[in-house]
């Protein structure tokens, strides 16, 4: 077994790498072996050194990837060199003061206010099951902030109807408790109404079902927020995430504290969170254009 096959492996088993990350790296490593044959003749792991390394790097950047993806195949090396160094292969990493490329920050789309006010209140759905359910679930992504995979998981009883509390399970197995508006309640209510009239079910269950009566799925979320979403707003992307970018957005353009939504979206770091402070000076600034006489 080669080293590379063995580094894969110690990834799948040992510290239990996602299929999809796994893929990401074999190719990763199987491109930068090539370049450095290509380069040197035969690959030797002990060999490769600083300037190799950046001439990979350099290379990439010619061949139009991107920043972000540039930075995954180092960070792949990394990973690749940290695992060498633990088996006593080579002595230090060459990649260490490799520099990374800088990522331009993507401002996160968001919905109007008003253009979510439109779609919830003048009459877009109907009254039956599957018009009450398609509702409560923009309700509770715009209501909440919650990301699509913690709405999947949501049961009956992660939901406190009495302080308007749900509890969610989010990245890394972490639960946090969301608070929501107390306007949600009647229409949670209508909802399992519906739901048990429609299945004859008992409460306690996966919260959102399809018209079948099974727990819903990611492309029936997609498909209910992205088919309403393209009633009130010309945005390409209309994905369930950008009902929490809303929810984020919205709460600071109303002076929400930065911490405060941090916890409520559930983020390990305030950076992540801090994105949706540039959306709000965007904001701001284009409102001062418009409005003030000298703008």
């Amino acid at each position: 077994m080669d080293f590379q096959e063995s580094f894969i492996n110690y990834l799948r088993y040992e510290k239990r790498t996602s299929s999809h990350t796994i893929v990401a790296y074999k190719n990763d490593l199987d491109q930068f072996v090539q370049f450095c044959t290509e380069m040197v003749g035969e690959f030797d792991l002990k060999k490769v050194d600083n300037k190799l390394i950046r001439a990979w790097v350099v290379s990439l950047m010619e061949e139009k990837n991107s920043p972000r993806t540039v930075n995954r195949k180092i960070s792949t090396l990394k990973s690749f060199y940290k695992y060498a160094m633990k088996m006593n292969i080579v002595d230090k990493s060459p990649v260490i003061q490799i520099p990374l490329p800088k990522i331009r920050k993507k401002l996160p789309f968001f919905v109007e206010e008003n253009s979510l006010n439109h779609l919830l209140d003048d009459g877009f759905f109907s009254q039956d099951f599957v018009g009450i359910r398609d509702k409560l679930i923009i309700l509770l992504l715009y209501g909440t902030g919650i990301r699509l995979s913690e709405l999947l998981g949501l049961h009956d009883s992660n939901i406190d109807l009495h302080q308007s509390l749900i509890k969610v399970r989010g990245k890394r197995n972490k639960e946090r408790i969301i608070p929501y508006p107390r306007s949600l309640n009647p229409m949670i209510e209508s909802y399992r109404q519906a739901r048990s009239e429609k299945f004859n079910l008992s409460s306690g269950g996966v919260f959102i079902l399809t018209e079948k009566g099974e727990p819903a799925y990611e492309k029936l979320i997609y498909r209910v927020v992205t088919s309403y979403l393209s009633k009130v707003t010309s945005l390409e992307k209309r994905s369930p995430h950008i009902l929490r970018h809303s929810y984020a957005t919205h709460l600071l353009n109303r002076g929400a504290d930065l911490n405060a939504v941090k916890e409520l979206l559930g983020h390990s770091s305030l950076a992540a969170t801090e994105v949706y402070t540039h959306t709000t000076f965007e904001r701001l600034h284009s409102i001062y254009q418009q409005a003030h006489p000298r703008g």
